[in-house]
């Protein structure tokens, strides 16, 4: 947890006044000499843009900062960087081990067989990054043709350059390996999908809804912000009047103390209610994968990552990955409100154990074709079911619409306790 915040507080226009995007772009295209230090402070754009906000707006709550540095339409993190694999800020599983995918792959088919195998199906993936998961996961589905044939594939994902990549990387795989594959579709919500028995995956998805953060001072809540210190650089900060509607907080917020932080997600709620609705007239089986945690908790959460290693994510908005762990009990809470039967949450371990990791990844590893090929496939699998590595961080909640089968993965996870339900 972080160093307590002080309130945010108006700060003195700079002797210099930091010139607009605008202009500064044009400063540049028209040849003109820029001071070393003004172009230092101006070279990224997004903080631009957000300290000409702040500056005559106020503060930014947390999560209306967070929602700028990863989706900001011009400069958001994910139109200007490549964040996936060895090249980008972040590895995910996928990228990490073939089974993951494969395994979900089957998982899918499972609960199609378990619904009766019914027809005109929709597999739908939240946030499917460079199409790695779903590549891995057709491949196991292909293995039963008539499951191929009764879904369509539906990626929920709002950048142009990974739709791209998505679809070159499926097509390109499955035609490597002469095998079918449904038809792929791409949507900017998951509203737009058309109505039919659902099958949906969310790996790394949920962790990257903006979040808002609030603290504890003299007994009571006050909003953390983003605002500017002295020289011009962001800064934490709190608003200037405390939460009145307490309600909105999760139940855990009673047991606060002096300097404790709590946060949830907004749009959770939303996201999980257009599964329920989903669920309402069409049988629905979701796996949603992300690192959390897995009872009520305070704290502080929110980061950010570049390069693969932790930064300051106030430093460099735009240029790094902001994310802050999933409260998997709020939202296995959300959608038992919500009308949908939840499991879990498991840990990522136990979810792939409970589906045969073990025995795939022997499978594979006497497939390898020399030592150097093994090993870096045993270190692959380890890193993604070790209890010090991603086994226990990940957790895996399970929702289904009302009277549908159990969904496998979950059948020896104790029910998560759940505040205030």
């Amino acid at each position: 947890m972080s160093g307590d915040p002080e309130k945010t507080k108006e700060h003195e226009e700079p002797s210099i006044e930091e010139p607009t995007v605008e202009e500064f772009l044009g400063k540049l295209f028209a040849g003109e000499a820029v001071e070393e230090e003004e172009a230092l402070a101006t070279k990224n754009l997004l903080a631009m843009k957000l300290r000409a906000q702040i500056r005559a707006d106020g503060p930014l709550s947390l999560h209306d900062y967070m929602q700028a540095c990863l989706a900001d339409p011009e400069y958001g993190y994910y139109l200007v960087r490549e964040p996936f694999g060895v090249g980008g800020d972040f590895i995910t599983a996928p990228d990490i081990c073939q089974v993951f995918g494969e395994l979900l792959g089957l998982w899918c088919v499972h609960v199609w067989a378990e619904l009766g195998q019914p027809k005109n199906c929709k597999l739908i993936e939240l946030g499917p990054g460079r199409g790695a998961l779903m590549s891995d996961a057709l491949r196991a589905v292909s293995l039963v043709p008539e499951c191929v044939r009764s879904i369509d594939v539906h990626f929920v994902e709002t950048s142009t350059a990974l739709r791209t990549a998505q679809k070159e990387h499926i097509e390109g795989q499955a035609k490597d390996q002469e095998r079918e594959i449904p038809a792929l579709f791409w949507h900017d919500d998951l509203s737009s999908v058309p109505d039919g028995p659902t099958f949906l995956i969310a790996n790394e998805f949920m962790d990257a809804l903006p979040i808002r953060q609030f603290q504890m001072q003299g007994g009571q809540w006050f909003e953390r912000q983003v605002g500017l210190d002295g020289e011009g650089g962001f800064a934490f900060g709190l608003a200037e009047q405390p939460l009145e509607n307490t309600n909105i907080l999760p139940p855990i917020h009673e047991q606060g103390v002096e300097g404790d932080f709590i946060e949830f997600c907004p749009a959770m709620s939303a996201v999980i209610g257009q599964m329920a609705a989903r669920a309402k007239t069409h049988p629905f089986a979701g796996g949603l994968i992300d690192y959390g945690y897995g009872q009520p908790a305070l704290g502080d959460t929110f980061q950010a990552i570049s390069d693969h290693k932790f930064t300051d994510p106030l430093k460099d908005p735009g240029l790094a990955d902001v994310t802050a762990h999933v409260d998997f009990s709020q939202l296995l809470r959300t959608a038992e409100k919500q009308g949908l039967t939840v499991f879990g949450a498991a840990t990522q371990r136990d979810f792939l154990i409970a589906l045969g990791v073990r025995e795939r990844a022997a499978q594979l590893m006497q497939a390898q074709e020399n030592m150097i090929s093994a090993q870096q496939f045993l270190s692959g699998f380890q890193r993604l079911v070790d209890r010090d590595k991603m086994g226990e961080l990940f957790k895996v909640a399970g929702l289904a619409g009302a009277d549908q089968p159990a969904l496998p993965g979950f059948e020896k996870v104790e029910p998560t306790k759940r505040e205030g339900l």
